[in-house]
């Protein structure tokens, strides 16, 4: 009895201290800590000594047992993971901010960039600069020779008449022109008042295949006379089906030696309009010209600027459909290239002289010093000239390229080869009158 009343105070003690120590998460606090701990590190030890072979060769009541002690520990282990995961993501949450980095791109081009200008606004034109007089009327101009017959054609106008023929070769891809003759043009004085010669013409013809005009080809000249007789053929390597969608352009055109070469008359003809494979001869009225033309030729250029050796080189290799300026046996042309700084020309060099030919071939190059200091402020004054032994040179025409260049082809011509430095930059370029240069570029007007 009296062991029995002493053991009731002690078992209350023993309970409430097991129970404040479980509150406090004090371990091996008591009895049921150990066997707990003792029992997991038992099943976990067994749970990682698992293996599948050994496994297969137990008992079916073996193998149950375990898979239920192993079912029973996940279980705890997922309780036990979504707790942890979920004090570890509050002690991240508590943690410091998080970092911030920087994304912004490095930009490699800093060092060399170019302030841009800010776009003009566009003005709008005012009420009084809208009228009928403002129009550039060639713009909208209607070919009124459309829609009429050839005799029409040829009572209205009376320029003349142009006989020609053509056809087409299939194994060889080529376009055969031939220009037979032409008759009754009208004198000089009923086109030009400024010529010389009033009385008779020196006509000859220019054949394009629109609309590349670059490859056109010329005729002979024939001298003071209104009927001219050529018999000449001119070959266009094409395939058909391109030539079919061509326009074949014949300019009958009037020399003179000390004027500009007036136009006389011109005749189109779509090539899809003809059987070009079997070919034929005709007739044809000429049709005034549309516009004004000052066909003085094309030249190919190349540059190359070397910065170590502060050297300019320029090659002159070839030029086209130069304008003639003698009367027989076509031109003697040259090539003067002049160096100017500032507007002060520096030197100048030339060419040697081919005879007798529109499309001479050059291949010749000139080389120019040049720091890289002087070639923000350098002009090249390209001009082409006829030889003549017994009077003065002919000129042809010119282009400016370099600072004070006359046109968008000569600046970017230029700005290429100063971006692309030590290589050489090629191209075409149609020569000026001395008037067009004079009136946009300063170096022109230095070089005589």
């Amino acid at each position: 009895m009296t062991d029995s009343k002493f053991n009731k105070p002690q078992k209350l003690l023993q309970k409430l201290w097991e129970f404040l120590c479980c509150q406090q998460g004090v371990k091996s606090c008591c009895d049921c800590h150990w066997f707990q701990e003792k029992k997991i590190s038992k099943s976990d030890i067994q749970h990682s000594v698992h293996n599948p072979r050994l496994d297969s060769t137990s008992s079916h009541s073996e193998s149950i047992s375990s898979r239920d002690r192993v079912d029973s520990i996940d279980s705890r282990a997922r309780t036990d993971s979504t707790s942890s995961t979920g004090t570890l993501m509050n002690d991240y949450r508590r943690a410091g901010k998080t970092p911030i980095i920087d994304m912004k791109p490095i930009e490699f081009w800093a060092a060399n960039r170019e302030s841009i200008q800010p776009r003009p606004k566009r003005r709008h034109p005012s009420e009084a600069e809208i009228s009928v007089e403002n129009f550039q009327r060639e713009l909208y101009e209607v070919n009124k020779s459309e829609g009429l017959t050839d005799e029409q054609k040829l009572v209205r106008y009376q320029l003349g008449q142009i006989h020609f023929g053509l056809q087409y070769d299939v194994s060889e891809k080529v376009l055969m022109v031939k220009i037979i003759e032409a008759k009754d043009l009208p004198a000089p004085y009923c086109l030009d008042k400024e010529r010389q010669d009033m009385a008779r013409s020196n006509p000859y013809c220019k054949i394009s295949l629109l609309p590349d005009q670059k490859n056109s080809q010329q005729s002979t000249v024939q001298r003071k006379t209104q009927d001219p007789t050529w018999n000449e053929y001119f070959m266009f390597e094409i395939p058909y089906k391109e030539a079919q969608m061509r326009i074949l352009e014949i300019l009958v055109k009037d020399f003179d030696k000390y004027s500009r070469h007036c136009v006389i008359g011109q005749f189109h003809l779509a090539l899809n309009s003809v059987k070009l494979i079997k070919g034929g001869h005709m007739w044809k009225p000429l049709s005034p010209s549309s516009k004004e033309r000052h066909d003085l030729g094309e030249i190919l250029l190349s540059l190359n600027y070397l910065p170590s050796a502060g050297r300019l080189n320029v090659d002159i290799i070839k030029a086209k459909q130069l304008l003639q300026t003698d009367l027989v046996g076509g031109s003697d042309p040259f090539v003067k290239v002049t160096l100017t700084i500032n507007d002060k020309i520096i030197k100048c060099k030339k060419t040697t002289c081919k005879k007798n030919t529109i499309d001479p071939v050059f291949n010749e190059s000139i080389n120019f010093n040049v720091s890289p200091r002087q070639l923000a402020n350098a002009s090249l004054v390209v001009s082409v000239w006829d030889y003549n032994s017994k009077s003065k040179d002919d000129f042809v025409g010119r282009i400016v390229l370099g600072k004070m260049a006359t046109g968008p082809h000569e600046i970017t011509h230029w700005s290429r080869m100063v971006q692309s430095q030590r290589s050489a930059i090629a191209q075409w370029h149609s020569l000026r009158t001395r008037q067009e240069c004079d009136a946009v570029s300063a170096a022109s007007i230095a070089v005589p």
